[in-house]
């Protein structure tokens, strides 16, 4: 089982909702701050929602402040990130990891991902 796998993507039409997951394993989860990330052809992975260990207080770029929610229950070791209203720039390929509190630094190898399309 590799740490991280990321599932819940899909199609949407544009202001539709999408929930994604994130299945962590193989360490600690609530005692990880987490994040997801999200990646464009020709583009970095870009940091785009945060949520603290073991939970409570979470931030947003400011792309996706008041459409997506960060959440995570740690009694299943899962972190979602349920995203409304839904925008054509969202599409991306989505990503979870932990991070470090001081640098952001994502700590454990990357999934594989979950691609999110919005499109008509």
């Amino acid at each position: 089982q590799a740490p991280l796998v990321e599932s819940g993507g899909g199609l949407a039409q544009p202001g539709g909702s999408l929930r994604l997951s994130c299945a962590a394993s193989r360490f600690s989860f609530a005692l990880y701050n987490m994040a997801w990330y999200r990646q464009v052809p020709a583009k970095e992975r870009e940091l785009i929602a945060s949520i603290e260990s073991p939970g409570g207080n979470s931030n947003y770029v400011d792309a996706v402040k008041g459409r997506f929610t960060i959440s995570r229950d740690n009694a299943q070791d899962t972190l979602y990130l349920q995203m409304d209203s839904l925008k054509p720039e969202d599409t991306a390929v989505y990503y979870c990891n932990a991070v470090s509190t001081s640098t952001t630094l994502p700590l454990f190898p990357w999934g594989q991902g979950t691609q999110v399309t919005v499109s008509t």
